[in-house]
């Protein structure tokens, strides 16, 4: 398994913070979902991105917690700034959808790039380079919570 930057646990705490203050951070959100084990929600920083009219969010390692959360859960809540969205999540299993969105990240989340590049997922931000390791990565569908 890919070894995350031991900086990235306390950038994440700080994102959630700033984004509970109500100060939104360009593209980031924070996405909530049941603990699979605990039921506990747990919080992670995402960058959704809209291709061909829906929404998407794409886990660099597909068996990371989080990941492995909204696999479980299939639910959760979607914040930006004070702004929080009953959300259902659904993994995007056909290949050339995954390609696709995957395709659009570096263009939609530029600033997204440098954590691929670091996880050796991709060596720069190339569209081709993304689709090419839309097999590698999980790609989630946000929607919003019917009722």
């Amino acid at each position: 398994m890919t070894t995350l930057p031991g900086w990235l646990r306390p950038a994440n705490r700080l994102i959630r913070l700033l984004t509970r203050a109500g100060l939104p951070l360009g593209t980031i959100h924070v996405l909530t979902v049941p603990g699979r084990r605990s039921g506990a929600p747990r919080a992670t920083p995402v960058s959704p991105l809209t291709v061909g009219g829906h929404r998407y969010v794409i886990a660099g390692l597909p068996e990371s917690d989080w990941a492995r959360n909204v696999r479980a859960a299939g639910r959760g809540e979607l914040a930006r700034g004070r702004r929080r969205q009953p959300v259902t999540l659904t993994e995007v299993t056909d290949p050339g959808l995954r390609r696709e969105v995957v395709r659009a990240f570096p263009r939609e989340v530029p600033h997204g790039v440098p954590m691929f590049v670091k996880l050796g997922i991709v060596t720069k931000a190339d569209p081709d380079e993304f689709a090419a390791a839309a097999d590698r990565v999980a790609v989630f569908r946000i929607a919003p919570a019917a009722g």
